[in-house]
């Protein structure tokens, strides 16, 4: 049996590993800067949970009472109602202090959890693309300059730390009926939109399937920096249509203020739904001995099906 912190144990995926290593017999601490919404399910009612800054005394306290045999880092801020200050305090300097604190207690192995975003979406980008391939989204977006410093510092502590076992996961659109993610929340919309002249290839990764990638990273002691995807792609307007969603074209000059307008969405984001960013994980899966078990249809309609009963 292993004790594990898992940090962003606010969010459904986080819940999500903590209920399969709890279902292995493992102790599991969960901790985020967010306040965890109780009561929590019968699976979780052995998770110890406390709030606390990843940048702050309240974590040094938690590594210091528990003897931590991995930690895994899923807990990164991208909510645009956060400044530009704190989403980088939380992301970067946050995520530096609990790798700092995992090499000064001896923690073994260290999960990362990143995104595919760092790429970038760019009408030169290859099909499909491999870790080692140069990362060309752009830093003009505060939101997404924090989430390449901290996969740069994450890739970085792979090799300059050998003594923690780390690996940093690169996943792809990552949604499901426990998420709240922008993505997730975008397709639950009534009506959703396309660029118009558009329609790049996407993939998206069942919730489910990314916690079980997460787990066998760390049981499979996998090191180093890979991407995690599914094994579909599929056309932004057919993802659209799969979803049961009514559609209608925007054009691009006005698609920053419209999603805007929608919500909490990130500007990066609109170039996703003009150009194709579509990743490979062979290397993972070789590695890990992981493979996706839900399909892109199932996928998709996992996580819309309960706000289109609400709007029907």
């Amino acid at each position: 049996m292993a004790n594990i912190l898992i940090t962003g144990i606010a969010g459904g995926l986080a819940q999500i590993v903590a209920e399969k290593l709890l279902a292995d017999g493992n102790s599991v601490v969960g901790v985020d800067y967010r306040e965890v919404r109780t009561p929590l399910a019968p699976s979780l009612q052995k998770l110890q949970v406390h709030r606390a800054h990843y940048n702050k005394t309240i974590i040094e306290d938690i590594f210091r009472h528990q003897s931590f045999d991995a930690v895994l880092h899923l807990g990164r801020a991208f909510s645009l109602k956060d400044s530009v200050g704190k989403r980088f305090d939380l992301n970067v300097v946050g995520s530096q202090k609990i790798m700092n604190l995992a090499v000064q207690h001896k923690v073994r192995s260290l999960v990362v959890l990143s995104t595919f975003h760092i790429y970038g979406a760019h009408p030169s980008n290859h099909i499909p693309i491999a870790e080692d391939e140069p990362l060309r989204a752009g830093v003009q977006f505060p939101q997404l300059a924090d989430a390449i410093q901290m996969d740069n510092m994450s890739s970085t502590w792979v090799y300059r730390h050998p003594q923690v076992q780390t690996c940093v996961l690169r996943a792809t659109n990552i949604i499901g009926p426990r998420l709240h993610n922008t993505l997730t929340q975008f397709l639950r919309l009534r009506h959703v939109p396309y660029l118009l002249g558009f329609n790049p290839m996407m993939q998206f990764l069942n919730e489910e399937d990314l916690a079980e990638a997460i787990v066998s990273a760390w049981k499979n002691n996998v090191v180093g920096v890979y991407n995690v995807c599914s094994d579909e792609t599929v056309p932004w307007r057919t993802a659209i249509s799969l979803t049961r969603a009514k559609t209608f074209p925007i054009p691009v000059p006005v698609a920053d203020m419209f999603l805007r307008v929608t919500g909490n969405f990130p500007g990066y984001l609109i170039d996703f739904f003009r150009y194709p960013c579509v990743i490979t994980d062979r290397s993972f899966r070789q590695k890990a001995r992981w493979a996706p078990r839900h399909g892109l249809e199932e996928t998709l309609w996992s996580a819309v099906a309960e706000a289109r009963m609400n709007q029907a």
